[in-house]
């Protein structure tokens, strides 16, 4: 059974290609996954995904501010009131992303800041979006103490240092479906050099579709898609992928 351990399920096309949440759950079950995180990046859009995933034991939740949304109003104690929530699971997505704005670094490392420190506070796991920031990421994960509730370093991009630092704060590192783009030289070889016992799988669905079906929108059954590929990249079976993949999600976030 596989697990995709990121996806945002409010974000899928509900007027051409899936009737409902329901069809998508079931799409995936379909081909063996048994388990969806369905990630949060705005507080403003947080009550109506957890409307639509409420009645889904199946389906987990993330609450997080994104970086790039760090320009919208927040108020921190109704996001501890969201964070408590007993269907939500970890914290995030947040972190740092210098690429689209650079401009507002200082109040996306407040927002990573306070998230983290809320995430410690509450023993849950962190979701991390990093983009051009390995530094900055790093500090601020070490200097707020991120490696007492640990986390993911989600759709990872980064290089092979960055990993086993973020692994030695007793972070996971998570695969989306840009491995099997042509152009993933360096994060194949990344790939085959981590540990199984250290990754997770994710589509980061509707986003990054994978080879087949890049181009197309993504959607959490796709998740396979990334686990064989990572199978065929260690030289393992399939079943072992799905298998430590899954142990590695519930290990983190179902504690």
């Amino acid at each position: 059974m596989f697990v995709d351990s990121h996806c945002h399920l409010d974000k899928l096309d509900y007027q051409e290609l899936h009737t409902g949440i329901a069809d998508v759950i079931e799409k995936a079950r379909q081909v063996g996954v048994e388990s969806l995180l369905s990630v949060g990046v705005t507080m403003k859009a947080f009550p109506d995904m957890m409307t639509m995933i409420e009645p889904f034991d199946t389906v987990f939740a993330s609450c997080g501010v994104h970086p790039l949304d760090v320009d919208s109003p927040f108020d921190l104690a109704t996001f501890e009131q969201y964070a408590r929530h007993k269907k939500v699971v970890a914290i995030g997505e947040t972190g740092l992303d210098y690429h689209y704005q650079p401009e507002s670094a200082p109040l996306q490392q407040e927002r990573f800041r306070q998230q983290i420190r809320l995430a410690v506070a509450l023993n849950k796991p962190l979701i991390i979006h990093t983009r051009e920031a390995r530094a900055d990421t790093l500090a601020i994960l070490r200097e707020e103490g991120a490696d007492r509730c640990g986390g993911v370093i989600h759709c990872f991009t980064e290089d092979l240092a960055f990993a086993e630092a973020a692994m030695a704060l007793g972070f996971y590192i998570s695969i989306s479906g840009i491995v099997t783009f042509r152009q993933a030289t360096e994060l194949k070889a990344v790939v085959k050099a981590l540990p199984l016992e250290r990754l997770l799988i994710e589509t980061d669905s509707p986003y990054l579709a994978p080879v087949p079906h890049r181009g197309k929108e993504n959607q959490p059954a796709y998740v396979v898609e990334v686990a064989a590929y990572i199978a065929q990249l260690k030289g393992i079976a399939l079943s072992e992928v799905a298998r430590q993949t899954t142990q590695n999600f519930k290990t983190l976030f179902l504690r």
